[in-house]
């Protein structure tokens, strides 16, 4: 794992697809506020257009020094000089994600049971994401819904950071707080709100609480 990395509870996932506004507005009202990480997820654009919209997220939050991970892509993500990859379970596997991005990159792994979880366990990846939690309708064809007694033993046998993802809300956030989830992966409820800086702070009072 790389030294830098810290995985915090709040993790924005910015999908052109599910959110009416333009990425310079997303990343600025992100800017305001205490996010340290994003995620760049764009399953329909071209290899072109996905590489074009890493590297204009890189510059708008340079200045913040904001990590932005790319979806899927470990090329994208190496070619632009993103800080990290999030790789889904037909992606190239974390190991060899690693030969490309070297040891200094953050790697994450997305998992939907008990044993693709421990296998992430054992990869090179930092972190391993866990879902859909709840009903979502971000992803097509999504994965059967975790049941909560399998996430609790996820939590018991992966030491690594737990990202949970799918229709997570502020309304269902703190439960999974609860539980020891380390950070909660979110989309529509975060950048369809009326005030995104405002829903990001009301995120994260749900870790101090």
């Amino acid at each position: 794992m790389s030294a830098k990395f810290s995985l915090p509870p709040l993790y924005p996932i910015i999908d052109s697809e599910l959110h009416p506004h333009t990425l310079h507005f997303v990343l600025g009202e992100l800017l305001r506020t205490r996010i340290t990480l994003v995620q760049l997820r764009e399953k329909r654009a071209s290899s072109r257009e996905f590489l074009r919209i890493t590297q204009q997220a890189l510059e708008i939050s340079k200045p913040k020094q904001l990590v932005v991970v790319v979806n899927d892509r470990a090329d994208i993500a190496w070619l632009a000089g993103a800080q990290g990859v999030h790789l889904g379970q037909k992606d190239l596997p974390a190991v060899d994600a690693r030969k490309l991005l070297g040891p200094d990159r953050i790697i994450g792994v997305s998992t939907h049971n008990l044993g693709q979880a421990l296998e992430a366990q054992q990869s090179t990846a930092d972190y391993v994401a866990i879902g859909p939690i709840y009903a979502t309708t971000s992803k097509e064809n999504p994965d059967p819904l975790v049941e909560w007694d399998e996430l609790k033993a996820i939590r018991r046998h992966v030491t690594k950071p737990l990202v949970a993802i799918g229709g997570i809300t502020t309304e269902n956030a703190k439960r999974l707080f609860d539980l020891g989830i380390n950070s909660v992966a979110v989309i529509r409820d975060l950048l369809c709100a009326k005030n995104i800086a405002a829903k990001v702070e009301e995120f994260l009072r749900l870790t101090s609480c």
